[in-house]
């Protein structure tokens, strides 16, 4: 009799455990789990930016980074997002205008002038519409852009830079590629495919006369070392864009899409304003190694490369006065 009676207290006390660690499974369950992929490091300032990110929307989802392109390469997390593979990524502009012709605008030179034209773009009623093409075309909420760096000029020798005519003859290393190539032409220089573990050895060896980076970049790879001066051309404002499925997007409660939204500009505005102080703390940096900083006419440089722009096959796909609406902003 005292055995089944145990017996009978055991298995109801197994029964309670067993509802009480299912129970609170449930609760987990509901809070979506968002995997985010990107190519920067977790060394990266963006990194910290998704760490706050994660921290802002912890009442309602779990954000599960990947860094280092560990979870889908460089250029693949679109598909992946399109497929339901991934729920966030930081992907690059370039990737939405292989399949939306419209937005090769937004990837082209002297296109915005600074981190605030391109914040102001993408919260601006003409920069809704591309961000709804993105929504209805590919199926990704665009939560922002994030912003990394200006890309310059660095050169050998000490030229002096004024005007895209001073640039003529310069053997420019550009990253390979039909757009990059052309974004070289419209700085005025001969434009030089190379790889870029072999720029600092290009510039070493005078295989190249100059390279264009956000400054960051050259600190990292130390091209300062082989560089006599930075032009401020500022030809090309770097920048991906946060997104998130619209799968998982519609998934979410109205208030928990506001809370998200809210987050991602919280982390944004931080991440952007370290950039932007990152790289003013370069440029003293450069001059106290001996580098000449130079500030050219960057007017003229806008308005030559707007107008081979213009007369170029690239443009044949930009919605009509879409380039004098983003000057104005």
């Amino acid at each position: 009799m005292d055995f089944r009676i145990k017996r009978r207290a055991t298995l109801f006390g197994a029964v309670a455990l067993l509802a009480a660690t299912s129970f609170v499974p449930a609760f987990a369950q509901d809070k979506p789990v968002l995997r985010f992929s990107a190519v920067f490091s977790e060394q990266d300032i963006r990194a910290e930016m998704m760490k706050q990110f994660g921290e802002g929307v912890a009442g309602f989802a779990t954000l599960e980074p990947y860094y280092g392109g560990n979870l889908f390469k460089q250029g693949t997390e679109l598909v992946a997002l399109q497929r339901g593979n991934l729920e966030m990524g930081n992907i690059a502009p370039q990737d939405v205008s292989n399949q939306i012709p419209a937005w090769s605008v937004l990837t082209s030179g002297y296109l915005f002038r600074d981190a605030a034209h391109l914040r102001a773009f993408f919260d601006s009623e003409v920069g809704a519409e591309f961000k709804k093409m993105a929504e209805d075309q590919l199926g990704i909420r665009i939560l922002g852009p994030t912003y990394f760096g200006i890309r310059q000029v660095g050169l050998r020798g000490d030229k002096a830079i004024k005007t895209p005519a001073d640039m003529a003859g310069i053997k420019l290393r550009m990253p390979g590629g039909d757009a990059w190539q052309f974004l070289g032409t419209a700085l005025g220089a001969n434009p030089t495919p190379m790889a870029y573990a072999e720029v600092y050895t290009g510039l070493q060896t005078g295989a190249i006369d100059g390279q264009d980076n956000p400054l960051p970049n050259v600190e990292n790879m130390k091209f300062y070392e082989v560089m006599d001066q930075i032009v401020l051309t500022s030809h090309l404002v770097g920048y991906d864009l946060l997104v998130i499925s619209k799968a998982a997007w519609d998934k979410l409660a109205p208030a928990d899409q506001e809370a998200l939204q809210a987050a991602a500009t919280a982390a944004i505005d931080f991440s952007q304003d370290k950039h932007v102080a990152r790289e003013a703390e370069l440029l003293e940096k450069f001059k106290a190694d001996g580098l000449n900083i130079y500030e050219p006419d960057v007017a003229s440089f806008r308005a030559n490369a707007q107008k081979l722009y213009l007369e170029s096959e690239l443009a044949k796909s930009w919605p009509e006065g879409v380039l004098d609406k983003i000057n104005a902003l």
